[in-house]
């Protein structure tokens, strides 16, 4: 695709600076660019990579005189950034129709232009929206619903009564709805607890590679609308996730955990069960969070604390050594001075 960067600018809110006729036919780093190409420069560390870019045109957060091109001036250049690169991404490919190779139960519904590739399996009373995209491998079990324009990749697994709204991405491997791990004692032996609630997820939410996101015990597992996580995200049954949260890779999130919204996990968080996070908290990579997050509250460390508090602590461990052989010397002296005392 090729647009002229007038338009450019129109998608990413800026003000072109030079020609702005020109045509752009694609997005790059500073150092890969070439000619039709356009990137995006905000860190003041690449101004030589700027300089040496034989890009088309630039984003940038204000006019710089070490590109000579034409520039495109916003407040934001990675928002612009995104914005942009949506605009020129090669679209995501699509079987035409639905595969002969592919099981559809003849009692599930399937809406208008689908994309249904070989090896997909749907299962009965499933119902797919208008303009889904089914890859390679995808499983769809029985009464699963799934909106519209909703894009499932190769090997995702999508078990029986799960709900999946309009516009959601779903990265391969991922599997939704399978069992909560929840077990009773009897004695020493762990009993079962059968899990015979659903996964709903919401629209525009966008699921990472390999996530597991399990049913609910009861009622449902809930991600709310324009949630992301990375890869390798675990939740747990019957938690639920509010609007706009993002969850980094490696995330655990134990079963029965209410999440608010607009709150950031970060990569490798582990949260236990029964706990609530606050709108808008913040939770520091590999913190362990064993008590609830209040709403706006940033917590780091394990056990997760305030991250001021959690910054004071890292900068006291690494001075441990010191301290400790400063402690010993000053016992040693206190030893000194009683028995100094003792004698007189």
């Amino acid at each position: 695709m090729e647009f002229p960067l007038k338009k450019i600018a129109r998608v990413a809110g800026g003000k072109v600076i030079g020609n702005d006729s020109i045509i752009i036919s694609g997005i790059n780093s500073l150092d890969e660019a070439g000619p039709g190409d356009i990137c995006f420069f905000a860190d003041r560390r690449y101004k030589e990579s700027l300089t040496k870019t034989k890009a088309s045109a630039v984003i940038v957060p204000e006019k710089n005189d070490l590109f000579k091109g034409p520039q495109v001036v916003v407040s934001d250049p990675s928002l612009a950034y995104a914005r942009v690169a949506s605009l020129l991404a090669p679209p995501v490919p699509r079987y035409p129709g639905i595969s002969e190779r592919a099981l559809v139960h003849e009692k599930s519904r399937i809406g208008k232009n689908v994309s249904i590739y070989p090896m997909v399996y749907i299962g009965k009373e499933a119902v797919i929206g208008d303009e889904v995209t089914l890859f390679p491998g995808v499983f769809v079990g029985d009464r699963v619903k799934i909106g519209k324009r909703t894009l499932i990749y190769a090997n995702v697994s999508i078990l029986q009564d799960c709900v999946i709204g309009n516009d959601v991405i779903i990265h391969a491997g991922t599997v939704i709805g399978g069992d909560g791990f929840g077990f009773a004692r009897e004695g020493s032996v762990p009993v079962k607890i059968p899990q015979i609630g659903i996964v709903q997820i919401d629209d525009e939410v966008e699921i990472g590679s390999n996530n597991c996101i399990d049913r609910a015990a009861l009622g449902r597992t809930w991600i709310k609308r324009r949630v992301k996580t990375d890869n390798l995200v675990q939740v747990g049954h019957n938690v639920v996730i509010g609007e706009n949260t993002v969850i980094v890779a490696q995330a655990g999130i134990s079963g029965s955990v209410h999440v608010g919204s607009d709150v950031v996990i970060g990569g490798q968080v582990g949260i236990i069960d029964h706990l609530e996070i606050g709108d808008r908290a913040m939770i520091g990579s590999q913190s362990g969070v064993a008590k609830s997050v209040s709403p706006g509250e940033v917590v780091s460390g394990y056990p997760a604390m305030p991250h001021r508090l959690f910054l004071r602590t890292s900068g006291l461990i690494m001075r441990l050594p010191q301290l400790n052989d400063r402690l010993r010397h000053l016992e040693r002296r206190l030893e000194e001075l009683e028995k100094k005392l003792q004698k007189e």
